[in-house]
């Protein structure tokens, strides 16, 4: 086989997943305990709804936590890590168990039953994990709302969620600055429409706070009544929801990502073992694959995900995955260069880190850094670090990867999927990552490449086109919009003419070997003077001139041409851009370049230098933000910005 040959393991692991669907995702039902087995494995009677697993009963808590109890009750399943406060707590299976259990009963107390919903709306600390798997453990739905989100946004969700309860904290810290969370509640709580029950506040002692009589709880006194408490798993349906989960930037009326029990837990436990490559055996209490179990095993390894449980990289990679595959995970809250630069590689070499999984945007902040700092710590440890996000630019895949040692494996997904569409399975077959790509279709994928315009499949390598998804889609990826089928099947199986296909909203190519490349968001496709160009094609021309450390490009409304595309740069040397005519030498040598690359018709009108990019606090470019500014328009809403000086400098630019 040639080096650029496909994978011949795995093309036949990914082609069994499509053409014996059944039979491969019965197999992957044993990598968790069933309390009753499943009798259909997929249901879809209903295009585009999917139904797996149906019959089955189990418990995402019990394959998180319970499980393990029987063998590695005394391993390290939770640490929680704030380089903010300067504080870290390890907790047990046990001590997680005995912790979940206490959560369940105080929610109980308060009223919350099988079906209803819980909001999360929590700063990076262990309760927020508590709370979750007590969600879990009882059949309540959770809903996460990325802590320190804006009251008005907030609001929305509530509404639309209309939970019985909600768990918050007094307070939750960011480079420093304390982020009070309660008045931000308890004003969102004043604009929505709906009344919750019951508050658990969780008193960090970062901000003062009132109570109000009657709905208001302190979690330190409803621990303490609930110190024993006992609290069963329900079993519940493989189809019944475990939570829903708003998509990042929605604005208008929220978009609640809805995920079912026993699907999600049979692909995280798949992805576990074939992406990540750690072993996702049952204890044998349910486990029907033959396995011994976890009788005897040490420590699976400590999983480090850097997201936050506000996305969905945190509720899959943070709480339910490596704690189903019986691993440690850790949960941080702080940033990649507070209080240094070492603080993350700490934490690898401090807790013997297997596997680490962030994003590019925090690479590329870790890249600005002295290297000194991660020749400092012992991460020998670590096997491998994976990617997502945003792109994975080469230069940055390049300089971490030589800097650990270790493989870089980019991926790409999205909230809707709950875990990778593409990226690569090295738990199946080691496989060389290629520059610029994700990687390969992941089993039980059907992607396609479709003309827009006309819904025919593009099997050409290096045709751009629509990358889709033929139904039904996996396990573990959304059943429907949270009380919106008609809104579910519009938005995102109707995109494509005469086509009933989930549509990602993004252009891609896939060369001769199976490896896709992302090319941007259609909705990121401008028109100038009659032709379409991505905007991420654009960005990667940019992006390769050296002095160029992230880029950004919209299309902006043009009289004469239609769109034309507008670039704001941040230089990997400020000093390289701090005057007039070195920053005009710059803006023509990038010019030159997207010339030489995509010649003339894609150049910039202009490449605007900034400090920083307008960024969501998961990293994602608020590219939408920029182009409105951009044409002077209202931006809309920004409660997910991270720094709202980015934007302003952008409307100095712009004038």
């Amino acid at each position: 086989m040639g080096p650029h040959a496909e994978s011949a393991a795995y093309a036949a692991f990914h082609q069994r997943s499509l053409a014996e669907r059944d039979a491969f995702w019965a197999e992957q039902a044993r990598l968790i305990d069933w309390q009753a087995p499943p009798q259909r494995i997929c249901n879809y009677d209903r295009p585009p709804f999917a139904r797996w697993f149906e019959g089955g009963t189990t418990n995402l808590c019990h394959n998180a936590v319970d499980r393990h109890l029987p063998e590695r009750a005394g391993q390290t399943a939770l640490i929680a890590i704030s380089s903010e406060t300067d504080t870290e707590r390890s907790y047990s299976f046990a001590e997680l168990h005995s912790e979940v259990q206490r959560m369940a009963a105080a929610l109980r107390s308060l009223g919350v039953e099988r079906g209803d919903r819980v909001l999360i709306y929590m700063p990076m600390v262990a309760e927020a994990a508590f709370a979750m798997l007590a969600c879990a453990r009882i059949g309540a739905l959770h809903s996460v709302v990325f802590g320190g989100f804006a009251s008005g946004a907030l609001a929305s969700r509530i509404d639309d969620a209309e939970p019985v309860a909600i768990v918050s904290a007094d307070a939750g810290s960011r480079g420093g600055k304390v982020v009070p969370y309660k008045p931000l509640l308890d004003e969102a709580l004043r604009l929505a429409r709906h009344r919750p029950r019951a508050v658990v506040l969780v008193d960090r002692g970062l901000a003062p706070m009132e109570l109000q009589d009657g709905r208001d709880h302190g979690w330190a006194a409803l621990r303490a009544r609930h110190l024993d408490a006992q609290v069963a798993c329900e079993w519940l349906d493989s189809t019944h929801p475990s939570y829903t989960l708003y998509t990042s930037g929605t604005t208008g009326r929220p978009k609640g990502v809805q995920r079912d029990t026993g699907g999600y837990a049979v692909a995280l436990a798949a992805s576990m073992r074939h992406i990540f490559g750690v072993g996702a055996e049952g204890s044998g209490a349910g486990a029907q694959d033959g396995s011994a179990g976890t009788a005897g095993r040490a420590q699976r390894g400590v999983f480090f995900a850097t997201s936050d449980i506000g996305w969905v990289v945190g509720h899959s990679y943070i709480v339910y995955g490596p704690l189903i595959a019986g691993m440690a995970t850790v949960m941080y809250e702080g940033l990649p260069v507070r209080p240094d630069a070492g603080v993350w590689w700490r934490i690898v070499e401090r807790h013997r880190v297997t596997h680490m999984f962030s994003a590019p945007t925090a690479v590329r902040v870790l890249k600005k850094q002295d290297p000194e700092w991660l020749r400092r710590y012992d991460l020998s440890s670590l096997q491998a670090l994976w990617l997502a996000g945003e792109p994975l630019d080469a230069p940055t895949a390049q300089w971490i990867g030589d800097a650990l040692g270790v493989p870089i494996v980019d991926n790409y997904w999205q909230t809707e999927t709950g875990w990778p569409i593409l990226t690569l399975a090295n738990g199946v077959e080691p496989q060389a990552a290629r520059a610029g790509s994700p990687g390969k279709a992941m089993y039980g994928y059907d992607v396609k490449l479709l003309d827009q315009a006309t819904g025919e499949e593009l099997t050409a390598p290096g045709e751009k086109g629509v990358l889709a998804i033929e139904g039904p889609l996996p396990p573990g990826c959304m059943q429907t919009v949270w009380r919106d089928d008609a809104r579910f099947v519009q938005t995102y199986w109707n995109g494509i003419p005469g086509r009933l296909i989930y549509s990602t909203f993004d252009w891609g190519i896939r060369d001769d070997d199976g490896y896709y490349f992302i090319l941007g968001r259609t909705d990121d496709v401008i028109n100038v003077a009659g032709h379409r160009l991505g905007t991420r094609e654009i960005e990667e021309s940019i992006a390769a001139h050296p002095q160029v450390a992230e880029v950004a490009v919209v299309g902006v409304a043009d009289a004469l041409k239609g769109q034309v595309a507008l670039a704001f740069a941040v230089a990997r040397d400020p000093a390289a851009a701090a005057d007039d005519a070195a920053r005009r030498r710059l803006e023509a040598e990038v010019m030159q370049l997207v010339d030489q690359r995509l010649g003339a018709v894609a150049r910039p009108a202009r490449v605007h230098f900034v400090a920083l990019l307008p960024k969501t606090r998961s990293g994602k470019l608020l590219r939408r933000a920029l182009q409105a500014v951009a044409e002077r328009r209202d931006p809309g809403d920004l409660t997910t910005m991270e720094d709202p000086s980015a934007l302003q400098q952008v409307k100095d630019l712009i004038g």
